[in-house]
């Protein structure tokens, strides 16, 4: 027989094809996006995701260990493609940057629709408000991390009370976002921007 028309030996894995593992991974992440932004209410299982992703319900088992882990992961995921981390060396720029991208991301659909679902069903779904807070502590560690630049480069003061800039900015975001009674624009990102670090033109403390 040829070497090349041989089977794999004995407890070699056949090769299953990086790209296949890559779409499917890729379609699952979609797919439970979607199927949250959608919901409105309604449980969304494995075998929902798994028929939207167009997989089998073993391939999910494969990379998550539950529904609740698929859908934190493709929360996190979509917000690191919508929003993903600046570090240009100016505090002003990244912070308008990551405002302005949070602002457009949250305007977006599966974004906007599916937050709007988990913020909703968190008040009654004990596991689902766990992820709520797994997936705003990482999106404020984020915002945390450019205005610790800040510090460290001297364009904000040593003693800037970092977690109560975070809030600032997340607090004028959800109570916008939840309640629409303002904009979240570009302009809205300017202002923000300006508040918390003094003014126009300025760093806080300067």
């Amino acid at each position: 027989m040829n070497a090349a028309a041989q089977p794999p030996s004995r407890g070699e894995r056949p090769h299953t094809g990086r790209r296949r593992n890559e779409e499917a991974h890729r379609a699952i992440l979609d797919a439970a996006m979607r199927l949250l932004a959608a919901s409105e209410g309604a449980p969304i299982t494995i075998d929902a995701i798994a028929r939207e992703a167009g997989v089998g319900k073993q391939t999910l088992y494969r990379w998550w260990p539950s529904k609740g882990a698929v859908l934190l992961d493709a929360l996190h995921d979509r917000a690191d493609h919508d929003v993903p981390a600046p570090d240009t060396g100016s505090l002003r720029d990244d912070l308008r940057t990551l405002i302005a991208a949070t602002f457009d991301a949250a305007r977006r659909t599966p974004t906007g629709p599916a937050l709007r679902t988990l913020v909703r069903e968190a008040a009654r779904d004990p596991h689902l408000a766990e992820m709520l807070r797994t997936f705003t502590a990482a999106r404020r560690a984020a915002v945390r991390d450019v205005a610790a630049r800040g510090v460290e480069r001297g364009e904000l003061p040593a003693d800037t009370d970092l977690d109560l800039m975070v809030d600032q900015f997340y607090g004028l975001f959800w109570y916008r976002f939840l309640l629409g009674h303002a904009p979240l624009d570009h302009a809205t990102a300017d202002r923000l921007t300006d508040s918390l670090l003094g003014g126009p033109g300025k760093e806080a403390g300067r």
